[in-house]
């Protein structure tokens, strides 16, 4: 299948991309879940878009974090999204939709052939039983991931996740060696998702050199742009957030509608006349 965008608008993005990672404070990558949602994001003036994994997986009526969702399906998402936005986009590639090493290097290869800039590679297995790689297989399926993209012809930003803290495993020190090793191995950005306070979030970001991404959930949440950066993050992330709000708001009208049997929350709604400019509008 052809790319949604030219190989140049591609390299393009790979290094807008690479470059919205170095400047003096953070950035936010809006995350989207769908075409529709890219354009709007796109809109309003957001540097960079990621896919999210959690919001694919409840827009298929499914759980998140079970492995219930395909590559073939997220990477059929993110396909969608690149060609829906002129901005850079990075996937959620969740643990690399494979425990091998070489899963995981053919799932980079692939996300790179729908027009992706970057992705994130995560070392959470998806069995609940056994929710977080070994270490040092967690390490190599990195070291994987990095090699693949260097094989490619533009700069795709491999970001690598330590999922300790998602997964009922709250050890900051445990988390900080994985960042550090996925590091050495070559990863260009670190996430840690789920840290529980400002004071973890400057630990992890004191302990690495590379660019570290917070994601703005949990008390996290709480903090500002200004407060992240200051900390030390240089991308925040906002996860399925946006996602779960357009459920909630969906949850909140329809539920006026069958105890109230009203619809005044229809007035919320973007007009037709906008969302159909929106839609369609060029790149």
């Amino acid at each position: 299948m052809p790319l949604p965008i030219t190989p140049d608008e591609q390299r393009r993005r790979a290094h807008a991309f690479r470059e919205l990672h170095t400047g003096p404070g953070a950035f936010v990558i809006a995350n989207a879940w769908d075409a529709g949602t890219a354009r709007l994001l796109g809109s309003l003036g957001f540097a960079a878009l990621a896919t999210t994994s959690a919001g694919l997986a409840f827009a298929l009526g499914r759980a998140d974090a079970a492995n219930l969702v395909s590559r073939e399906e997220a990477l059929a998402n993110a396909r969608a999204i690149v060609a829906a936005t002129d901005l850079p986009v990075s996937a959620d590639l969740e643990n690399g939709f494979g425990t091998s090493e070489a899963a995981v290097a053919e799932t980079i290869r692939l996300a790179a052939a729908t027009g992706l800039v970057g992705g994130s590679i995560e070392d959470a297995t998806g069995d609940p039983a056994d929710p977080v790689y070994p270490f040092d297989l967690a390490v190599d399926r990195v070291r994987a991931a990095v090699a693949a993209a260097a094989e490619l012809d533009f700069p795709f930003t491999v970001t690598a996740r330590a999922e300790n803290f998602l997964h009922g495993r709250p050890d900051l020190d445990d988390t900080v060696r994985r960042l550090r090793a996925f590091e050495a191995a070559g990863a260009d950005v670190l996430f840690a998702p789920g840290l529980p306070d400002a004071e973890a979030v400057r630990t992890v970001c004191a302990a690495v050199s590379k660019p570290v991404n917070v994601i703005a959930a949990g008390p996290i949440a709480a903090l500002t742009i200004d407060q992240l950066t200051e900390l030390g993050a240089r991308r925040i992330s906002v996860g399925s957030a946006f996602a779960r709000l357009a459920l909630a708001a969906a949850q909140r009208s329809a539920a006026e509608i069958l105890s109230a049997g009203c619809f005044t929350s229809f007035a919320a709604a973007m007009p037709m006349p906008e969302a159909n400019k929106l839609m369609s509008q060029e790149l």
